[in-house]
């Protein structure tokens, strides 16, 4: 079907056929669809993954920039996220994107004389909240008094009720500024963690959100935060890993065929248009982002729709810098009093054959994500000259960037009365994707919930018994 010129198959049959069993149509090819494509096949269920672009992985995905095999952004998980490990077992990639023993993040505060920059964030192997107690009471880019002002603020927001629908009218920021969090606090602790994993800075972001993220991945279990992290292009999992795990679930995948309607039969079957063909199933997941969601809903199927729409988008810049030497001799770090946030050691993975090449994650970068790569070049490059002393006298062999605009959902106060489940008004027709009402921010994870809980309310439907290995990650949480 990629080229419009093959006839369908009897995964979601062409109009005039009638398949045997249970047919289901997942449209959208990023984390989500595969979650939900690879469920639904799982139970039985007869499954057609529809993706308009030309490979899988939605916006965690790699492409080629001469010897480079490049990601078009730096993605991290956590312990925490379950689901995305269980996703990373099912393709059988897990050992692809080790976690760390333990965590630990180097922190440069390029404002401070040379051989006092550095700090960590780890952990040790005590109990919460102790495990982070000696890393916080050493950390040496807040005082004294922001250290303990921090261990307050910590155990205010541990007693946070998630559940409580008025965390998500109120900004995270107010939050922080009522608990004695000074400006430097949040910038050398909060928004450290915040912006990564909720691509807002505190002002900005919900506090039920930023509740969830900093309870469940500092507050919940000692190795809750422990980062993850590819160690090959995301290609080789969420593209040729992923689809050969969907090949061999007999999931039939389409990539370069976009969907231009869904609507539903007198018979209460569905239609999923695609150009040259029509495709009829009993099911149909859409696993797409909002604005195309909200355009492909059939009427009816949502009560307010419009509410798709009020869900902002906030863009992640990515900055690659390939040196001609080793400059960096750790993976990763953080970085503070300077534009750069958080800089990866991309070499091996990219089959980078000499120097070093490193990746510079922007998160929230509304100011920057439309500026041209000269300029980007000029503010960057002698950013990482100050925080790296290795990238003075090395030469640039090559410089540029990734944008994606629209890289998350915005996770402001109030999106979450706007984020929709996985369940619509119309029988057999349901949601996934990042942000619909995971609980969670914008993330891999948060994708892979949502495609499981899309897979697991149209087995309900059908009456297919839900697959056991589906409750793994519900269970390792």
């Amino acid at each position: 079907m990629s080229d419009g010129s093959r006839p369908a198959q009897a995964h979601g049959t062409a109009v005039g056929e009638h398949a045997a069993g249970r047919s289901a149509v997942v449209v959208g090819g990023g984390l989500a669809g595969i979650t939900a494509a690879l469920a639904l096949a799982d139970a039985g269920v007869r499954v057609t993954l529809l993706e308009g672009r030309p490979r899988l992985g939605g916006l965690a995905f790699s492409f080629q920039r001469g010897e480079l095999t490049v990601d078009n952004g730096q993605h991290v998980y956590l312990r925490c996220c379950t689901a995305y490990r269980w996703f990373l077992d099912r393709i059988r990639g897990a050992a692809l994107a080790p976690l760390q023993e333990r965590l630990d993040v180097p922190v440069v505060d390029v404002a401070k004389p040379e051989g006092r920059r550095l700090g960590r964030l780890r952990r040790d192997p005590l109990p919460v909240p102790l495990h982070l107690g000696r890393s916080l009471a050493a950390y040496p880019h807040l005082s004294l008094a922001e250290r303990a002002a921090v261990g307050r603020a910590a155990l205010a927001l541990k007693g946070l009720d998630l559940a409580d629908p008025n965390l998500d009218t109120q900004d995270f920021g107010s939050w922080l500024t009522a608990h004695g969090q000074s400006a430097r606090a949040v910038e050398a602790l909060w928004d450290l963690v915040g912006v990564a994993t909720l691509n807002a800075v505190a002002g900005d972001a919900s506090l039920g959100l930023a509740a969830m993220v900093f309870k469940t991945g500092l507050l919940s279990d000692p190795g809750a935060a422990d980062i993850g992290w590819a160690h090959v292009p995301l290609g080789e999992l969420h593209d040729r890993l992923a689809r050969k795990a969907l090949d061999s679930a007999g999931v039939r995948t389409e990539v370069r065929t976009r969907v231009t309607s869904v609507s539903i039969n007198e018979n209460g079957t569905w239609s999923v248009q695609v150009p040259g063909e029509r495709l009829e199933t009993d099911t149909v997941v859409l696993a797409v982002p909002q604005r195309e969601a909200h355009d492909l809903l059939p009427p009816g199927a949502l009560d307010a729709p419009e509410r798709l729409l009020g869900i902002g988008t906030a863009p992640i810049l990515n900055v690659h810098v390939v040196y001609d030497r080793k400059v960096l001799a750790r993976p990763f770090f953080a970085a503070l009093g300077t534009p750069v946030q958080w800089v990866f050691d991309r070499t091996d993975a990219s089959g980078l054959g000499a120097g070093q090449y490193l990746a510079l994650s922007q998160s929230a970068a509304h100011e920057e994500i439309d500026l041209p790569v000269a300029d980007l070049r000029e503010r960057y490059l002698p950013e990482l000259e100050r925080l790296i002393p290795g990238a003075r006298g090395a030469e640039v062999r090559d410089f540029f960037v990734t944008r994606e605009r629209t890289a998350t959902f915005a996770p402001t106060p109030g999106v979450g009365r706007l984020r929709p489940g996985a369940r619509t008004k119309a029988p057999g027709l349901y949601l996934a994707g990042a942000w619909t009402a995971t609980g969670w921010p914008a993330t891999m994870e948060s994708a892979v919930r949502s495609g499981v809980s899309a897979a697991d309310a149209a087995l309900s439907a059908l009456g297919r018994p839900r697959p056991r290995h589906l409750f793994e990650f519900e269970e390792a949480a």
